[in-house]
């Protein structure tokens, strides 16, 4: 298992980023079944759920577990609105050629706000945000060291 991701509004359904696939349970983890769909891998490290949307959530698939980088070198998160096995790339404002970072299991993080903001950080050094769940990107830190963990905090 690389992460686990709950919205607490539904604490009883899991969504598990593993070593090789992305899994959903709807009964609080006794059983699980497999929603990688129509990723172009089932292989990643993050996973997080939409602050407000329950059944949308958010993943960024690498090639596999001795190639840690995005499949042909285009970054790209993947969103799924059904809880699973449908998901849509989102690219605006990522690089989608070259690009060989990994982003690790703690460097993905949504923030509380209407609309529900997603951040990433790169073993390359960078951090993307989006300020309207998904639908673009832009860099908002580079040439830091690897970044392990991303953290949101809003203030009221």
């Amino acid at each position: 298992m690389h992460r686990i991701a709950i919205h607490p509004t539904r604490p009883d359904t899991l969504f598990m980023q593993k070593h090789w696939d992305v899994m959903r349970s709807d009964d609080a983890g006794d059983s699980w079944r497999e929603v990688s769909g129509n990723l172009p891998s089932d292989f990643g490290f993050p996973i997080a759920v939409h602050a407000h949307e329950p059944e949308t959530i958010y993943v960024v698939p690498i090639q596999s577990d001795s190639l840690h980088y995005p499949p042909e070198g285009e970054l790209r998160v993947y969103r799924s609105r059904s809880g699973g096995n449908e998901w849509q790339a989102l690219t605006k404002g990522l690089p989608q050629k070259n690009c060989y970072v990994n982003i690790l299991r703690d460097a993905m993080a949504v923030d509380t706000l209407e609309p529900c903001g997603i951040y990433f950080g790169t073993t390359g050094g960078q951090v993307y945000a989006s300020a309207d769940a998904g639908d673009s990107w832009a860099p908002i830190a580079r040439d830091l060291p690897a970044v392990l963990s991303v953290e949101t905090q809003t203030l009221s």
